[in-house]
């Protein structure tokens, strides 16, 4: 399973381009997932008003986040907490 892999005649700047894409992508990815947006940019995502905004975060579906008296919302689970109304049989 674990078969290790030996780079002959592969120079550390080939390496480090070849492998550049993949690295890049993945911090995208990871940078997407953990961004904080306040609420104003939530409410603009989900075209609702702060008042709407506070009652699913009071009532737990959609978390928050907070540091100081700013509320946060993590981007990946604004879109994780929209539920699908009419789902296909």
């Amino acid at each position: 399973m674990n078969t290790p892999l030996i780079l002959s005649s592969v120079t550390l700047e080939q390496l480090a381009e070849a492998l550049a894409p993949l690295i890049l992508s993945s911090q995208y990815v990871l940078n997407q997932q953990t961004e904080l947006i306040g609420r104003k940019e939530v409410c603009e995502m989900l075209d609702i008003n702060e008042t709407s905004l506070w009652k699913h975060t009071k009532s737990g579906r959609l978390p928050a986040y907070g540091i100081g008296n700013r509320v946060l919302y993590k981007r990946n689970e604004v879109y994780q907490a929209l539920t699908l109304l009419n789902p296909k049989n």
